[in-house]
């Protein structure tokens, strides 16, 4: 498992879960789940990207706490998760259903958010049928469908056979990160953040990012290089919203474009300037917002013609 050294102070410092539990998917592997909030609130649930973990939607989660009940997990191998042999997107859409299926009541919806692989689980998961009983709305943020490598920005070059290569060796590299110093939080902002963001908030992403276990940054680095997702955004037929920086050197805008393009029923396309690909971090007030409006529109609603229904 990832060695947990997140920040302890400030708003990226992870609040404490009112209940924890453990959800187990498919294949037996056992996911790490945290439940904030009112219960009987409205559910939000945040699924985090490669390299991440809960800790990396802490301020999402201070925030929509208030007043909805939020469901963050750790994927496998990330964060509490312990690490499994089985890394494929059917194993990150089989994570997904166990979780929405421990920490949700049967039949009730929520609004799911995914950032980078978080959102390929979405994606992956469209067409399940506790996707499906689960979903109320989804939002799509700094993530992409498929050409993951070929189309990322992080090698400075032109677009080619070499630049593709470059970056499958860059991202899918075995070397341990090591301590976070001063270099390696240059490194980091350049790669995934945007030139305006302040030293806390690298820091806060450094930290998770550099516990992730090298084992498991390279073993999921093979699945996004080939990943075809498609796909699973014509299956995800729930009301969606795009977001993505105008800097993501990750997954750039052309992938959100070309998500908003596809999806069956997109509601909306964010495009944050001046933002890199970690933008739940970069952006808060902005991320959560589009979370709330998702809320609002499609999961309260949802419940009022359920009380009507009963009167």
């Amino acid at each position: 498992m990832t060695r947990l050294t997140h920040v302890k102070h400030g708003p990226y410092a992870p609040p404490v879960a009112v209940r924890e539990l453990a959800a187990v998917s498919a294949d037996g592997a056992r996911l790490h789940v945290e439940i904030h909030g009112p219960e009987g609130a409205p559910a939000v649930v945040l699924v985090h990207g490669w390299t991440c973990s809960t800790a990396y939607w802490a301020a999402q989660v201070r925030d929509l706490a208030v007043d909805h009940r939020v469901v963050v997990y750790d994927q496998r191998g990330h964060g509490r998760s312990p690490a499994s042999a089985l890394c494929n997107a059917d194993a990150l859409a089989d994570d997904l259903e166990a979780v929405l299926a421990a920490a949700l009541a049967p039949g009730e919806k929520a609004v799911l958010a995914g950032h980078s692989m978080g959102g390929m689980t979405l994606m992956a998961a469209a067409a399940r049928p506790g996707f499906r009983e689960h979903t109320a709305a989804v939002l799509l943020c700094s993530t992409g469908s498929s050409r993951l490598v070929d189309e990322s920005l992080v090698v400075p070059m032109r677009s080619g056979r070499v630049r593709s290569w470059l970056t499958r060796k860059v991202l899918g590299s075995r070397a341990p990160l090591g301590p976070v110093t001063p270099v390696a939080r240059r490194i980091l902002k350049y790669a995934t953040m945007g030139p305006g963001s302040s030293p806390a908030m690298v820091e806060a992403c450094a930290r998770i990012v550099h516990a992730c276990p090298a084992r498991v940054r390279h073993a999921w680095s093979h699945v996004l290089a080939s990943l075809d997702l498609d796909h699973g955004v014509r299956e995800l037929t729930v009301p969606a919203h795009v977001v993505v920086g105008t800097a993501d050197r990750m997954t750039p805008p052309v992938h959100a474009r070309a998500l908003a393009a596809a999806l069956p029923d997109c509601v909306g396309l964010s495009e944050l300037t001046g933002v890199g690909h970690m933008a739940p971090v970069e952006a808060p007030e902005a991320v959560t917002a589009r979370i709330r409006g998702l809320v609002t529109a499609h999961v309260r609603v949802e419940r009022d013609e359920l009380e009507e229904a009963g009167a």
